[in-house]
């Protein structure tokens, strides 16, 4: 049944073919029992009203007419075509499927099976009459005819409930997949990059600073800074595919853990190594009074100033560098400038580098902002707002 009615033309089909078949049946049996034109007429009336409807009415109003079409047939004529009860059956199973009307539409389909089951009892049929066969058939499967319909429809519901919940499922693994890659990538360019990029300086400067180093001595420390530029090259590549692959993830997703990462209490350390790294100044300027900050807050200032830092070495070479931080009741203001050659011309706004949209995700998970921009008389200016307690979303 549910083969039948699988396709949208599938019940005008069956309406058709169905009237067609009551109606013979009902001519052939006025003519077998010799009675009246006008119950013969009442008879064919009758048949086509238990079929006809199933081709052009939905399903609450086809079952309707077709249930009523039938009792009707039952009780005036008292016969039933075998067409008309297969249209009961259908009607009753489409109503039972499609569920039109929602939960009134489904309990009409049993309901509708009441009636047959009143004039099964009721009606004065001859015992083991054609009639009285068909009644019970009525009242017996009509019911059951629009239980299985509804049973259809909550099997496929559950089926499409449990795939939306899947897909769901899915769609949360890979979301929290992509901010772990993010998060790797972050990292990779903070911490590895950083100590790889002070090699590759150190190495060059020992090269020129050193005097009377010998030639193979020079040639190694050469070979030094271009392996560990080489394997710089070969990181970016790397961070370039992991964060192809994370770009869809929540820059603002903190789940993970970042207590026990570097905080300003290291940051002494950072900038000696940033000087002996460039043999430039590096200053560093408090001002305000000092408030305990949130350890994720913490965490993004100490890779901002470290992205910063190895920024300015790379870029400005020579150049000297101020780090200032600026306390208030509720947030920290951070800026790094220098004096070198100022921000590049190429596209500046979302800059491509890994590590400036690093400073911006590692500022807008703590639920601060981060701008870039020409320092005051010339230079590369990076100034962050970061707030005392890290922004929690829920």
């Amino acid at each position: 049944m549910a083969a039948l009615l699988g396709s949208r033309n599938a019940p005008a089909v069956a309406g058709g073919l169905l009237g067609l078949a009551a109606v013979s049946e009902s001519a052939a049996r006025g003519l077998s029992n010799a009675s009246s034109v006008t119950g013969a007429l009442t008879a064919v009336i009758l048949a086509l009203g238990t079929t006809a409807p199933l081709a052009f009415l939905g399903p609450a109003a086809a079952a309707v007419c077709v249930c009523l079409a039938s009792v009707l047939s039952l009780t005036v004529v008292r016969t039933l075509t075998v067409a008309g009860l297969a249209a009961v059956l259908v009607v009753l199973y489409r109503l039972g499927r499609d569920g039109r009307g929602g939960t009134r539409g489904q309990l009409l389909a049993p309901v509708l099976g009441v009636p047959f089951l009143i004039v099964a009892l009721a009606g004065s049929f001859s015992p083991g009459s054609e009639e009285g066969v068909l009644a019970l058939l009525a009242a017996a499967l009509a019911p059951a005819s629009a239980l299985a319909g509804i049973a259809w429809r909550a099997r496929v519901q559950a089926q499409a409930h449990s795939a939306a919940r899947q897909v769901i499922a899915d769609s949360l693994v890979e979301h929290t997949a992509r901010g772990e890659r993010a998060r790797i990538a972050r990292e990779l360019h903070d911490v590895v990059a950083h100590h790889i990029s002070m090699i590759a300086v150190q190495a060059e400067t020992a090269r020129l600073a050193t005097p009377g180093m010998p030639a193979a001595g020079a040639e190694r420390l050469l070979e030094i800074g271009d392996r560990a530029r080489a394997g710089l090259t070969e990181m970016r590549r790397l961070l370039g595919v992991l964060r192809e692959d994370a770009q869809a993830a929540d820059p603002s997703d903190g789940d993970f853990d970042l207590r026990p990462q570097p905080g300003l209490v290291q940051l002494n350390e950072l900038l000696d190594e940033a000087r002996q790294a460039s043999g430039a100044g590096t200053r560093l300027i408090v001002s305000g009074p000092l408030v305990p900050l949130d350890p994720g807050v913490e965490l993004a200032a100490y890779r901002i100033i470290q992205e910063g830092l190895t920024n300015a070495r790379r870029h400005a070479p020579g150049a000297a560098v101020d780090v200032e931080l600026r306390f208030t009741a509720d947030a920290l203001r951070l800026q790094i400038r220098d004096n070198g050659p100022g921000p590049p011309t190429v596209p500046f706004g979302p800059l491509g580098g890994h590590g400036l949209t690093g400073m911006r995700e590692r500022a807008a998970a703590a639920g601060g902002e981060l701008r870039i921009d020409v320092a005051p008389g010339g230079g590369f200016l990076i100034d962050a707002a970061l707030p005392a307690r890290a922004e929690v979303t829920r």
